[in-house]
């Protein structure tokens, strides 16, 4: 039998026995067969191309491995023969570390691959040829090395070439946790040439090799992530940092201790904090929560994930989520390693450093922080460090840009705190530049939604707890429909800082001052953070039904129409996308409705003339939570309906000054993408998009209609105005209530508590207690526009001032809100001296009533 021959039969027969035991998974995108490549010269024939697949370690295991894959997936077979012209190498694969197996004891210092060095003067023989080269990853299990740990470096995969014992045992205890990824092809003719012209003084292997296995580092990083230190490494590396030292020394002077005790503070305080990543804590969190999610979610579906793949190879990435629900932490850093990249460790509110629970997080990756570090400077100097500490290793971080859950299923405005941080840790010490992932969490039922139903209702907010999240825990059999996991449009920090000119800045120590450039820098990019959060939005069913039937009165609608409505709302955002990344549920209206039943959100009511949809029983302010969640999507066409269907007819022109007038307010609100300048444009297209739908139309001068009464084209355009109309109440509220206590005779903190309870009173007008009218944020944030865009100032005693210019603002509403509406709205408004007293007064005790209660906890 020939050589040839005798080394087929042992790769069949080593394949078959790495079947036994090896089960890859291929990360990332597969490969496809690409057609020739074209030719430099213009005119001339396409090159041939040959493929070869570039390993970085030495391994016939990892070779047989990657034959194996290629095979199956119908690829340029690994182990076949690589042919040339008339020359021909044994197999397409190159190994960048080469083995010379005549030399072992004494290898030469800068042994290229042979392999290599044959493909390139093949290259030279053969101008019509070139040569894909595809690095592939191969791993031997998922755990970063710890330094101190002889097991791991015996056991798992590590940055060496691993030895004949040493990959038997990576076989045998990994096989079924290997993992394969191909990369993107490069061009050896190209690489080649840039090394010529680039790096004339190296040879072009050196340059290939030296590329090449930086590129295949960085790659191995993104899954593996940087060698975890063990956990008293770290708190050791904190306390013994110079920053940490001389925190220490200012904490001994300041409250009078000796240095013992203050460092004993300090060690205390990173023993608080610090994280205690275990992969066997990962693995067994995965399989448990593979099971959960089977069992609590009908699927997790997740999009835009190549996004962060592509960015992790050259960025550190920190992901910046929406906070919805205590799942959010647990179903990110599932997907994430379900993916196969390395878990982010995770800032978590110390509220969830409970027994038991609190041990599991950290070793998830999670790391505690105190929900405020006001009045205690070694605290923040020891956390400052410690997170400085995970930035200069280049290991992914995660945190929620709002800081706390939202209860209404808005946005909530950020908390810049954890931001502020990591860029003035970035700005000591620039390890990597810094890509925000901001990452959008689309439920269609929340394991907490009765606990916000009743703390949107007045109750208190329910303390973390082991017994609570047991309760939690009962409802695992119940069904809560899909959850999506959507990933946005990154924002770079670098960019941040350039814009604001704050890119040169350097600071040298922890306790350095933030400059004002780069405060505005951390602004700006947690606004962009929350826009590109909206932007990603999941526009699934039970958000639809709930924008819809909620815009009801009695959150009722006939099946025909509703189906109809249904339809027109996924076809508009079809049509017109607020941004490409944005996902649309593919059911029809009418499969829709059966979801709804299916999770039991909504009820058919039989009748004779037509079956009627009405939300289930004590579900209305808990669908108002999934209606927030896509209300920015719909926000605009709302508009525009609701002063079409109120004027019966209005000029473009007006459409646009007033929607002009108001858009600062609604961007504030709902972190709306658009620019000023691009708003028009917006405004057009809209308008068009509803003329399509037939909802509107267009008369010979150019004037907006609306349809006939009592037509079905009316009722889809009363339906579609509704959800913008809560918003423009409240603002008209607080501008009432300004404008009835004249300039000058009222603070800013007495307008925003008397409008949060105004809010609550007028949501007795409505079928249920609608929750944005409790939400006092949104009044802060209409009090803050309203200053920014100079219709209101403040005097040296703090009272609010404004001229006529503010009192045109109001006269707006005759064109978006009806005559009862108004007059209601001014009646609520107008209070007496005595009773303005009476009600701030109560709201004070209200307010000194709860100070009292979190004292006490």
């Amino acid at each position: 039998m020939s050589k040839s021959g005798f080394g087929q039969i042992y790769r069949r027969l080593s394949s078959k026995l790495l079947d036994l035991v090896v089960t890859p998974h291929v990360l990332g995108e597969v490969p496809t067969e690409t057609p020739a490549l074209d030719s430099q010269d213009s005119g001339a024939e396409p090159l041939k191309k040959v493929v070869c697949y570039v390993l970085q370690n030495y391994s016939k295991s990892n070779a047989l491995v990657v034959d194996g894959e290629t095979r199956r997936l119908k690829l340029a077979p690994a182990l076949d023969p690589l042919i040339i012209g008339e020359q021909k190498e044994k197999a397409a694969v190159l190994f960048l570390q080469h083995q010379d197996e005549t030399n072992l004891l004494n290898p030469p210092p800068h042994a290229f691959p042979p392999r290599l060095l044959r493909l390139i003067e093949l290259l030279d023989k053969h101008p019509d040829y070139d040569i894909e080269l595809v690095p592939v990853t191969v791993l031997w299990g998922r755990s970063p090395d710890k330094e101190d740990s002889w097991f791991k470096l015996l056991f798992t995969d590590t940055w060496a070439t691993p030895s004949t014992v040493k990959q038997l045992m990576n076989i045998g205890l990994h096989g079924r946790q290997s993992f394969l990824e191909f990369h993107e092809p490069k061009s050896l003719r190209e690489l080649v040439n840039y090394a010529k012209v680039t790096h004339p003084n190296l040879s072009p292997a050196t340059y290939i090799v030296n590329q090449l296995n930086d590129y295949l580092d960085r790659q191995r990083e993104v899954v593996l992530g940087p060698d975890v230190s063990d956990r008293r490494n770290v708190m050791q590396s904190v306390i013994k940092s110079e920053d940490v030292k001389d925190g220490i020394r200012k904490e001994s002077i300041r409250s009078k201790i000796s240095m013992v005790e203050a460092e004993r503070r300090a060690i205390g305080y990173v023993n608080e904090i610090a994280s205690d990543y275990s992969h066997s804590t990962v693995r067994f969190a995965e399989q448990a929560l593979t099971r959960l999610w089977t069992q609590l979610y009908d699927g997790v579906e997740v999009h835009n994930f190549n996004t962060v793949r592509e960015l992790a190879k050259d960025y550190e990435i920190i992901y910046t989520p929406c906070h919805r629900s205590h799942i959010d932490y647990l179903l990110l850093s599932y997907v994430i390693y379900n993916r196969g990249m390395m878990v982010p460790y995770i800032a978590a509110g110390d509220n969830l450093n409970m027994p038991f629970v609190g041990q599991i997080l950290r070793g998830g990756g999670a790391f505690f922080i105190r929900r405020t570090f006001r009045g205690n400077a070694l605290y923040t100097t020891v956390f400052k460090e410690y997170l400085f500490s995970i930035l200069n290793r280049n290991t992914p971080l995660e945190y929620f840009i709002e800081g706390g859950r939202s209860r209404t299923g808005r946005l909530l405005p950020p908390k810049t705190g954890m931001l502020a941080m990591t860029v003035h840790s970035h700005l000591r010490g620039r390890a990597k530049p810094i890509a925000f992932v901001p990452t959008y969490f689309g439920y269609e039922r929340l394991m907490e939604g009765a606990t916000y139903v009743g703390e949107m209702n007045g109750k208190p907010k329910e303390a973390e707890s082991v017994f609570g999240i047991l309760k939690t825990l009962r409802k695992i059999e119940r069904i809560f429909g899909k959850v999506h996991v959507n990933f946005g449009e990154p924002v770079f920090l670098d960019d941040m800082l350039k814009q604001h000119g704050a890119d040169q800045i350097k600071i040298e120590n922890n306790d350095d001052p933030v400059p004002q450039e780069v405060s505005d820098a951390v602004n700006s990019s947690a606004k962009v953070i929350l826009e590109n959060i909206n932007r990603a939005a999941v526009i699934n069913p039970v958000s639809l039904l709930s924008l819809i039937l909620l815009a009801t009165t009695k959150h009722t609608l006939d099946e025909e129409i509703c189906i109809k409505q249904l339809d027109t709302y996924r076809d508009l955002l079809t049509a017109l996308p607020y941004d490409h990344r944005m996902q649309v549920t593919p059911l029809s209206g009418k499969e829709i409705i059966a979801y709804g039943l299916k999770l039991k959100l909504i009820k058919r009511v039989k009748h004779v003339l037509g079956d009627i949809i009405a939300i289930e029983d004590n579900q209305a302010v808990l669908l108002t939570y999934f209606r927030n969640n896509i209300l920015h999507a719909y926000v605009l066409p709302s508009l525009i309906a609701s002063m079409v269907e109120h004027n019966g007819k209005i000029s473009q022109s007006d459409l646009i000054n007033v929607i002009g007038t108001l858009y600062p307010f609604l961007k504030a609100e709902l972190f709306l993408k658009w620019s000023d300048e691009e708003l028009e444009e917006q405004i057009c297209k809209y308008v068009e998009g509803l003329v399509n739908a037939h909802l509107i139309t267009i008369d010979e001068q150019g004037n907006l209609c609306s349809p006939a009464p009592n037509t079905e084209e009316h009722n889809q355009l009363q339906v579609l105005a509704a959800p913008v109309m809560q918003s423009i109440e409240r603002y008209y509220m607080t501008l009432a209530l300004i404008t009835q206590r004249g300039s000058g005779n009222i603070s800013t903190k007495q307008v925003e508590d008397l409008s949060h309870l105004l809010g609550q009173r007028l949501s007795v007008l409505y079928e249920f207690n609608s929750p944005e009218f409790f939400d006092k944020a949104l009044f802060q944030s209409f009090i803050k526009v309203l200053t920014q865009q100079n219709y209101i100032n403040t005097n040296e005693d703090g009272a609010i001032v404004f001229d006529d210019n503010f009192k045109n603002v109001a006269q707006y509403a005759n064109l978006v809100l009806d005559d009862v509406t108004l007059q209601m709205l001014q009646h609520i408004t107008s209070f007496t001296d005595e009773e303005l007293k009476h009600a701030l007064d109560a709201v004070a005790e209200q307010q000194a009533k709860k100070r009292l209660k979190r004292k006490k906890k």
